[in-house]
């Protein structure tokens, strides 16, 4: 007889199997066994939001399986993942397999190496009632809204709409920052720029107009800055003043969920659906030449800052024998976690330190070599020395007018020799100034004023996104890469490069729930039922109690809008064509069934005239003019989309790269926008070679 140990996946199964050895038998459970089917509510609501759980279908076998290979085991060990998510699934299984839930059968693997796993077995526990009652209530909530609010949503807008307790605010927040970049209004401004050279020197520096007699200068517009051109036209420069200091620059903390996901974005151009996936491959194990199933990364669903000792002890030593003693701080760094944080796992870092990427680049498909790379450099440089630079600052005055330049260069690299964090925002680029002295005479070799107008915020990235939600406290970063996935594949966000863009979809939904349902969509609110939730699961909080508080209001809120809504539908322009029905003159519009889009009369029943929806892109076909076909919009059957014409089969022009409204200057021939870090326009006739940088315009 053997003991069972039941994971989540295959994956994991086999990396545990290789650690545990023969008197263990380790299973996937395939994820969730058990949940509220998808076809109805299936919670009563009267009876304490009970909910009405049933076997998922298509596993009535597996469950079969796993009752089996109980009842033939010593003993149960349910392994399945660290974190609110696999607690539940614990619970679901001990239901299902009739386990006492006071038994200490369960167990956790903060990462899948040998010490994670013997020390995981070592330490059983029981399961966590409140870490699962938190977890049911999250989806009891969600289901709530989903279920109650979605045939509302689809009743009033489209058919098929769904709105949610996270994604609806998350849509929110592109739509708010759609409507102030629309309502900004530029401010001009102007800069006067110099160039000087330093008596007995070659090299020029850049230096800008700072203040005058009257202190800080602000020149909003042309006529000021020809004034001061004139005024300094005969002028002479004297340096006035000169700064020299030192400046340490801190390495960042190692990641966490939402930080790895905003750096694999803005480095690697990974969606945050894509990251998750393949650290979920990393964690739960790779085959690794020589040294079979291994876990490369400790659990990748954590707020938590926190590293082990050994994991510091080992980077250390790592760090001394690759770099050197002047690339190790004085003591290792501890980084502070936030209070609201889950401090159950380590932050994500390398599970084995001194197994560089290099080491195992042979054995990993090149996403997980990317993200592993990625995980290991910042890890590493979480632990190393600071960078230090040598700054500075210079002021150069003439007349009444003061002038300030500023530069650095780096004395010595310590952490970003290995990694430098990414920023959302174009960082200062390293500037080093000749050697000034004070009184020093310089010789201004240019003058110029230069025209700017203040610019809008920018539109949200998935990395900016994934930030803001953090910083409001909505959702967990566990979810993120779901929530901006449906967004996506709804169509209430459309993705343009890496740029989120509000769809018209997505903004009258959240206009109409901005205006009969508040709360739904307030970020405050939002952000208070997740700490609630998070009280749940520590115990301070009763999740019926939760529940019971957020819905007396919800459905009095709905019923409010039904009644008050009663036989208004909303139209988008969107759905609009110029298509007349030709069975009885009414213009067609575009509906959603259940197969997708299509165009129909408006007059159903009377008129049941129905046409195929084609998605044009505003370009003829490329490949035969003389065919007048449309470049269109069509999907794969797994909806990559292409682009195609519309006179197929005659004729059998396609394209995976959007053509687009521009001819080519070389050689007469239709563009096509290649996508990625850098997306470009290219001429794909044959020998011609042009290409150049593609300039997003507004909307676009």
């Amino acid at each position: 007889m053997s003991d069972l140990v039941i994971v989540e996946s295959p994956a994991k199964a086999k990396t545990i199997k290789k650690y545990l050895g023969g008197n263990y038998e380790v299973i996937a459970s395939m994820g969730h066994v058990r949940d509220l089917p998808k076809t109805r509510l299936s919670v009563d609501i009267k009876k304490k939001f009970a909910p009405k759980y049933e076997i998922i279908k298509g596993k009535e076998k597996l469950v079969e399986e796993l009752k089996e290979l109980a009842e033939k085991s010593d003993k149960i060990y349910l392994a399945t993942d660290p974190d609110r998510e696999g607690e539940a699934i614990s619970w679901h299984l001990a239901y299902i397999l009739g386990l006492p839930l006071d038994d200490n059968n369960r167990v956790e693997f903060n990462e899948i190496t040998k010490n994670g796993v013997t020390n995981g077995m070592a330490h059983p526990r029981s399961i966590n009632i409140d870490l699962v009652n938190a977890q049911q209530a999250r989806r009891i909530l969600d289901r709530l809204v989903g279920y109650k609010l979605s045939p509302f949503i689809s009743q009033k807008i489209r058919r098929g709409l769904s709105a949610g307790r996270v994604q609806s605010v998350a849509v929110r927040i592109i739509v708010d920052r759609e409507e102030e970049i629309r309502k900004f209004k530029p401010e001009e401004y102007w800069t006067i720029d110099a160039k000087f050279i330093p008596k007995g020197s070659r090299k020029s520096f850049s230096a800008s107009l700072y203040s005058d007699a009257n202190g800080k200068i602000k020149i909003e517009n042309q006529e000021q800055a020809e004034k001061i051109e004139q005024d300094l036209a005969d002028a002479e420069y004297m340096i006035t003043k000169v700064k020299h200091g030192t400046r340490r620059k801190t390495p960042a903390p190692p990641f966490i969920t939402s930080t790895l996901q905003q750096e694999a974005s803005r480095k690697l151009g990974f969606q945050s659906r894509r990251t998750m996936k393949v650290a979920q491959e990393l964690y739960e194990g790779v085959d690794i030449e020589g040294m079979g199933a291994t876990g490369l990364i400790t659990y990748m669903r954590t707020d938590s800052l926190r590293i082990s000792d050994v994991a510091k002890e080992e980077a250390a030593q790592y760090i001394l024998n690759r770099f050197g003693e002047k690339f190790l701080p004085a003591k290792p760094r501890v980084f502070k976690t936030k209070s609201n944080a889950q401090d159950g796992h380590e932050a994500i870092r390398p599970s084995m330190p001194s197994l560089s990427p290099e080491d195992v680049k042979a054995s990993l498909t090149s996403d997980q070599f990317k993200l592993y790379n990625l995980i290991w450099n910042r890890f590493m440089a979480s632990q190393m020395s600071d960078c230090i630079q040598k700054t500075t600052q210079a002021e150069i005055s003439a007349k009444e007018y003061i002038f300030k330049a500023s530069g650095y260069y780096v004395d010595f690299e310590g952490f970003t020799t290995l990694y430098v964090e990414s920023k959302d925002t174009e960082e200062e680029k390293s500037t080093q100034l000749p050697p000034l002295e004070k009184d020093m005479p310089v010789k201004c070799k240019e003058l110029k004023k230069n025209q700017h107008f203040t610019q809008p915020p920018a539109r949200y990235t998935e990395a900016s996104l994934i930030k803001a939600l953090e910083e409001y406290g909505i959702g967990r970063p566990s979810t993120y890469a779901a929530t901006i996935t449906t967004i996506t594949s709804r169509e209430y966000v459309k993705r343009e490069t890496k740029t989120l863009y509000p769809t018209e979809l997505g903004e009258v939904m959240t206009n109409l729930l901005k205006e009969r349902f508040p709360k739904i969509v307030n970020y405050k609110f939002t952000a208070q039922m997740e700490e609630k939730l998070d009280e749940v699961e520590h115990g301070q909080e009763e999740w019926v109690e939760l529940l019971d508080e957020f819905y007396s209001d919800f459905d009095k809120t709905l019923k409010k809008a039904k009644e008050e809504m009663e036989g208004v539908k909303l139209q988008l322009k969107e759905d609009q064509t110029d298509i007349i029905c030709d069975k009885c003159g009414r213009q067609m519009v575009v509906k959603v069934g259940r197969y997708g889009k299509f165009i129909a009369c408006p007059g159903y029943p009377e008129c049941k005239n129905v046409l195929k929806f084609v998605e044009k892109t505003g370009v003829k076909c490329p490949k035969c003019p003389k065919c007048n076909g449309d470049v269109i919009v069509k999907h794969t059957k797994k909806k990559r989309v292409f682009y195609g014409c519309s006179n197929y089969p005659e004729c059998d022009f396609v394209s995976w790269n959007e053509p687009v409204n521009e001819r080519c200057p070389q050689c007469g021939g239709i563009l096509f926008k290649k996508k990625g870090k850098k997306p470009k326009l290219y001429c794909a006739t044959e020998g011609c070679g042009f290409e150049k940088e593609f300039v997003e315009k507004d909307g676009e």
